[in-house]
């Protein structure tokens, strides 16, 4: 780490007459942010990897999808040894892979057919290997890694009642929408109204900046569903359209995943400001 922020400090000093101090200082902090992001993507990133190899490596008598769920665990199990995670946020994010496998075994189903898994695998549930429950996990994981790097705070947080039933709609929109009208854009205008004047705010160095919170929803689901087209192009799952050949999963899909953030987010802000642990952080 020491060696890192020498070099950061030494490219800092030498850009500095090219853009000024004031530039230098804002470049010098960018790049510290993206660290600072890839290192919360830890568990998200580490999974990814996985997926690219998994291809690569042959075990015999045991499935990709298989090789895939155990190695998620052993990430997990890596990440509490390193004390990266708690046992009290892993149960968090058992919440997530749950909530996740649930809307999984609907999608999946042969009557709505949203996507699929066409490989083979002993640990799954009907017809969704129980490694997709990592995928869900993974975006909390996130939230929790940042919440403690870039020491996050929200302020003007909505009210939580509230903000868990907009939660629950957007939960069953998921469902809802194979049977009736699809209202996930009245949903989001639900978000915007109800997350109009929270602010998330973080520290990179030592100035705390903030952004709208509903700009990190998008922010966040956009990455994801850049990953998503990652995963996809490795065989993670198939959509539809997907399955003589490999094609990009259209931009439609951002919406869905940046409501499934802020579902993943009201939770974990629970967990990290009206449930606080007894340690000070």
């Amino acid at each position: 780490m020491n060696a890192v922020v020498r070099t950061l400090e030494l490219a800092r000093d030498r850009v500095t007459p090219l853009l000024g101090p004031r530039w230098a200082g804002y470049l010098h902090e960018f790049v510290w942010f993206g660290l600072k992001e890839l290192a919360a993507c830890v568990f998200a990133g580490s999974f990814l990897f996985l997926l690219l190899i998994s291809g690569h490596i042959q075990i015999p008598g045991l499935a990709r999808y298989d090789f895939l769920f155990l190695g998620a665990i052993v990430i997990q199990l890596a990440l509490i040894a390193a004390r990266l995670e708690t046992w009290r946020e892993v149960a968090v994010l058992s919440l997530f892979h749950a909530i996740g496998m649930g809307l999984e075994l609907f999608k999946t189903s042969p009557e709505v057919g949203s996507w699929s898994y066409p490989e083979p695998a002993f640990f799954r549930i009907g017809t969704v290997p129980l490694y997709s429950g990592f995928m869900y996990a993974a975006v909390a994981s996130y939230l929790m890694q940042a919440w403690r790097i870039l020491d996050v705070r929200v302020s003007r947080f909505p009210n939580l009642p509230v903000a868990v039933l907009l939660s629950v709609a957007i939960y069953a929109n998921f469902f809802t929408n194979h049977y009736v009208m699809d209202v996930r854009w009245y949903l989001a205008a639900a978000v915007l109204v109800l997350f109009w004047r929270a602010r998330v705010h973080f520290t990179v160095l030592t100035a705390e900046r903030s952004m709208p919170v509903t700009l990190a929803f998008f922010l966040v689901g956009f990455f994801i569903w850049i990953a998503e087209n990652i995963a996809t192009f490795f065989g993670a799952w198939v959509y539809p359209h997907q399955q003589q050949q490999w094609a990009i999963v259209g931009p439609n899909k951002i919406s869905s995943w940046m409501l499934l953030v802020i579902i993943s987010f009201i939770i974990v802000a629970a967990l990290k400001q009206v449930f606080p642990t007894s340690k000070p952080r």
